[in-house]
């Protein structure tokens, strides 16, 4: 079996995929809720802080950017 052939199913990826989603959604509404909600820079940081142990070599990337600033505005449903 060669490298490239080492991979997730369909189904396992998926799974993964919507962990992935679910913990993302669960630390924007979490953030969206406390203290930091106000301010775009203080929810980035406080959204970085939740996300950085669950995932292996995660690095903040634009989307958390984008999750921090629709915080401050007050666009996420709760």
């Amino acid at each position: 079996m060669k490298k490239n052939e080492i991979h997730w199913n369909d189904e396992a990826r998926q799974k993964v995929l919507d962990d992935a989603d679910r913990v993302l959604q669960d630390a924007v509404l979490a953030v969206a809720a406390g203290d930091d909600a106000n301010d775009a820079d203080k929810a980035y940081a406080a959204l970085v802080a939740h996300l950085k142990d669950k995932f292996i070599d995660w690095e903040p990337g634009p989307d958390v950017r984008t999750y921090a600033d629709a915080i401050a505005a007050g666009e996420i449903e709760r």
